[in-house]
């Protein structure tokens, strides 16, 4: 059967795609052209026209899988309800038990990225990205009265190295922390970063 013709832009996605699967399955080290090319029956040569290289591709692949969780992270943080509760909903799905985009992905990118300038400046951008929107809303609700968070940006970035870092551990290490025990912490690590106790933040998130 003959293949379907694509717009550039969704060839495009479509290596993309096809490149993020072969980075979680591979590794960014042993990943080549030719395993993306053959995942999806095209010639090496289709791939270098839209990349040129393949750290273009690792790049573009690591910017597009980031771009689809930055943007539903701006949407569970842009719901009409408190701040609180949106920012629990947001850790949460972060956590290395939530539906945030394979952890395997990131950390094979974020050891990759100290030999690649390029992949580099992009998880560096990226991993901003995350940052900025968190300690956003935590300033909005510092002010709104509903909890106490001095330095916002302080906050937002000491609660997702506590991510990553449990993240690291559930992923080379299975079996290390028990789903329930690591939604704990995370919720022991949000409430102290806000001057909450834990039940308060858990009843007040759960309220209409």
């Amino acid at each position: 059967m003959a293949r379907v013709r694509l717009s550039v832009q969704e060839r495009r996605e479509e290596l993309l795609r096809a490149a993020v699967e072969q980075i979680e399955a591979r590794g960014v080290a042993a990943v080549r052209i030719a395993d993306v090319a053959s995942s999806l029956g095209v010639s090496n040569a289709l791939v270098l026209y839209h990349f040129a290289s393949k750290e273009r591709l690792v790049a573009a692949a690591f910017t597009y899988a980031a771009e689809g969780d930055l943007a539903h992270l701006r949407k569970v943080l842009g719901r009409r309800t408190t701040a609180l509760r949106r920012l629990r909903a947001a850790v949460r799905w972060y956590a290395p038990t939530g539906q945030a985009k394979g952890w395997r992905l990131w950390i094979e990118g974020w050891a990759a990225a100290q030999r690649e300038p390029a992949l580099r400046e992009v998880t560096r951008d990226l991993d901003q990205q995350w940052k900025a929107a968190l300690a956003e809303v935590m300033a909005e609700g510092a002010a709104a009265g509903e909890f106490s968070c001095p330095d916002p940006r302080a906050a937002a970035l000491r609660l997702t190295a506590l991510l990553d870092g449990l993240a690291v551990q559930t992923t080379a290490y299975a079996g290390t922390l028990t789903r329930t025990a690591m939604l704990e912490w995370v919720d022991d690590a949000l409430a102290r970063e806000l001057g909450l106790d834990r039940e308060a933040l858990t009843g007040a998130a759960h309220q209409g």
